[in-house]
């Protein structure tokens, strides 16, 4: 029992880094398999280009636009949005909605880079495509027999027949790895930059953050139990009005407005202290006073934890 506490605990404290791992292994050996059971280069000087192109680029993309799919973030920001009635800046218009849109990107970015790099890294997709290539083909192929360029689009499919196709498919591979490398070494440097440039502008202090999350934690868990128990509730009331035929007594229920306000995107005011939109709900000045944009509010990009807990996930939606 303690140690199944234990790894609860750890998956508590580390859920979003261990996601990514998921995410990046789980990217990782479909691209594996998708090289070796899937991927049949056409050896054609028509297609290999394309062929190549779409294993390496298609997959990608995909995973770019489900990462937004899976992001609760995206749903906060367009449920209600093109709804008749809403207002003008709730999409988050202007500076705020580039800045929430930028940081979408760059978490769903995570399992296409981890694609294409791992798919550099095994060099087939890359090979095929940049051996369909006739100005690449031209490059490789200076100084050496005046029919490989013709015979380069069979190398892919013919690595034992000739010393020739083996050294071009080594070169191919080579700048295929390289890149691979490049690419990594790329968006390491950026993590490390972004990393250190948005906590070097925190509004607030190291422990203050690991405070945040625990009261996010705490907040969105009773937030669920409370709202399930006021739905069984309901439900029961209005069953057995039903079958009685009386009318149901009445419970206090957040207005459509009420939702709205809480379901927002977080925006941290320095003037007001607030661990997330509920929080700053029940403490408004005036029951009618709006809480989803004031004069001051800004988005902090590393306080984009705080809109992503949700009663559901976006795996639920």
């Amino acid at each position: 029992m303690d140690k199944f506490r234990t790894v609860l605990d750890l998956h508590l404290k580390h859920h979003s880094t261990l996601g990514y791992g998921l995410v990046t292994l789980l990217t990782a050996g479909g691209e594996r398999v998708f090289s070796t059971a899937v991927f049949q280069c056409p050896c054609s000087a028509a297609w290999n280009l394309p062929y190549g192109l779409v294993f390496l680029l298609v997959p990608a993309l995909a995973l770019f636009l489900l990462g937004y799919v899976l992001n609760a973030r995206t749903w906060r920001l367009l449920t209600g949005c093109c709804a008749r009635g809403a207002r003008s800046g709730g999409c988050g218009a202007g500076r705020r909605g580039v800045l929430v849109f930028a940081q979408l990107s760059a978490t769903a970015a995570v399992a296409p880079l981890t694609w294409v790099s791992v798919a550099l890294l095994g060099g087939a997709f890359y090979e095929c495509a940049a051996s369909g290539s006739a100005p690449l083909a031209r490059r490789l192929c200076q100084g050496r027999d005046p029919t490989c360029e013709a015979r380069l689009p069979q190398a892919p499919c013919s690595p034992a027949q000739a010393s020739d196709a083996q050294d071009l498919l080594k070169e191919l591979k080579a700048q295929s790895q390289v890149l691979g490398w490049i690419l990594i070494a790329v968006v390491i440097i950026f993590l490390l930059i972004f990393t250190s440039v948005s906590r070097c502008l925190s509004p607030v202090s190291f422990l203050q953050l690991k405070f945040w999350k625990i009261y996010l934690e705490q907040e969105q868990q009773i937030l669920k139990s409370q709202a399930t128990e006021h739905a069984i509730e309901l439900a029961k009331e209005n069953i057995k009005c039903f079958f009685e035929c009386t009318h149901p007594k009445q419970y206090n229920t957040p207005s459509v407005k009420d939702w709205q306000q809480i379901s927002s995107l977080y925006t941290f005011n320095p003037k007001d202290q607030y661990y997330s939109m509920l929080h700053k709900y029940v403490n408004r000045k005036e029951k009618s006073h709006s809480i989803r944009s004031n004069e001051g509010d800004v988005v902090i990009p590393i306080l984009g934890f705080v809109d992503t807990p949700g009663i559901n996930t976006a795996a639920e939606l």
